[in-house]
């Protein structure tokens, strides 16, 4: 098939009737479960810091726990996917974000605040390589990355709609406001759990081993090293990006820019908006190109907000609320770009009996970025060093563009995503 084919056959209705039956149940319930996910998202450290009274340094760092813990676990949980099956280890997964949602709904102290944390960890760590496996082990060929995309765009849709939700809804001066969004975020995993239980239940997302075939081990699939650049790039790409948006961002935005919790809402819309409305037009653009160059122009567009956000603290509260709006605009255009990309190269880089210890390495790297990216921004934004936070910010996505030109000569044409023309 010629690139120009390819990007031309990439339309909604064309993926949907190609999609197995199995990819369409995954896909059609994806914005109902992550709307709670929306509604708690953008303001979990507002609620920790402003609401329960706990040091925004204290705070950056209970939220990284999320990640330590994921970390801790992603690693195990990628080579239990590959033995049990990735279906059973997102019942587990998602069985432990319910009930952490739960206790952080009632937390007050430290303490409980460390065991909500401690369960969404559980859940991010073990789920992020399972529903990957499941992915892969149900849609292959070039419709596994154009699947990405599109989940993508609806995770983003359920998220999006969270957070206007989420930004209406809240009151630092209502603490019952907080709790009723965690326990509209604890219901929400109804959904996927039904989902495994039922139409799903029959899925398992695990290879068939024989006699051939080898023992894989993590060492191993980190000798290569495409793996180690992409492991190194997916690191920063969290440390900056996601690692920020749920610490550093509100943050920055309440303490440098001043701005309400509906217009961090309403930045949260505008990031589903464009992600939702340009999230075919980038997967056309990028069809059959090489993934590497995708994630360059990501580079660019993160350079470009972050430079937006240092300006909310220099002018009125007006030029504060559209920085930080434009900000989420502009990240979210990026965001596109590195998640057609990072997923599809960690799966075209796998064999079917590694695929959960594959994405489990990325996970890990992603959970790296996510422990980091909290605690830095907590520290340098309770010491009032905003200069410096933006400044670290935009020295880790100069190495980041130099890593993406190294991987890019590791990769063979298909891991990059280059249709043979």
């Amino acid at each position: 098939m010629s690139t120009e084919t390819a990007r031309s056959k990439v339309s909604l209705r064309q993926f949907w009737a190609e999609l197995p039956t199995p990819g369409r149940w995954l896909l059609s319930t994806v914005a109902v479960q992550t709307l709670g996910r929306g509604l708690t998202l953008p303001f979990t450290v507002i609620y920790v810091n402003e609401v329960r009274g706990i040091g925004l340094g204290t705070a950056g760092t209970l939220l990284a726990l999320i990640a330590v813990v994921a970390l801790c676990v992603t690693g195990p949980g990628g080579s239990l996917t590959d033995r049990l099956g990735a279906r059973r280890m997102l019942i587990a997964g998602t069985s432990a974000q319910l009930v952490g949602c739960v206790v952080l709904a009632f937390a007050t102290t430290v303490p409980a605040f460390v065991v909500g944390f401690v369960l969404l960890g559980f859940n991010f760590g073990v789920s992020w390589p399972a529903f990957n496996a499941l992915i892969a082990s149900v849609v292959t060929g070039p419709l596994r990355q154009q699947y990405f995309g599109v989940n993508f765009a609806l995770v983003n849709l359920g998220i999006g709609l969270g957070g206007v939700i989420g930004g209406l809804f809240v009151d630092v001066r209502e603490p019952m406001t907080f709790t009723l969004i965690f326990l509209a975020d604890a219901l929400s995993m109804l959904v996927p759990l039904g989902l495994l239980l039922g139409p799903l239940r029959h899925v398992h997302g695990r290879a068939e081993r024989t006699e051939d075939t080898p023992t894989v081990g993590y060492l191993d699939i980190l000798r290569r090293p495409p793996v180690l650049w992409l492991t190194f790039i997916t690191f920063l790409c969290t440390f900056i990006g996601y690692g920020q948006i749920e610490s550093g961002f509100p943050a920055f935005s309440r303490q440098v820019g001043g701005v309400s919790t509906q217009v961090i809402g309403f930045a949260f819309a505008i990031n589903t908006l464009v992600i939702v409305a340009l999230q075919f037009t980038v997967l056309k653009a990028v069809t059959g190109r090489r993934r590497t160059r995708g994630l360059l122009v990501m580079v660019v567009l993160w350079l470009v907000s972050w430079l937006v956000l240092s300006s909310a603290g220099l002018g009125p509260a007006m030029l504060a609320a559209v920085a930080v709006v434009a900000f989420m605009g502009v990240f979210g255009l990026g965001e596109i770009f590195m998640q057609i990309a990072i997923p599809a190269i960690t799966n075209d880089m796998a064999d079917d009996h590694v695929r959960g210890r594959a994405n489990a390495v990325n996970a890990g790297a992603f959970q790296g970025g996510a422990i980091l990216g909290p605690i830095v921004s907590g520290l340098l934004l309770e010491h009032d060093l905003p200069a410096v936070f933006i400044g670290a910010m935009v020295g880790g996505l100069v190495v980041m563009a130099a890593a993406i030109v190294v991987l890019e000569r590791q990769l063979t044409p298909i891991e990059n995503g280059v249709t043979a023309g």
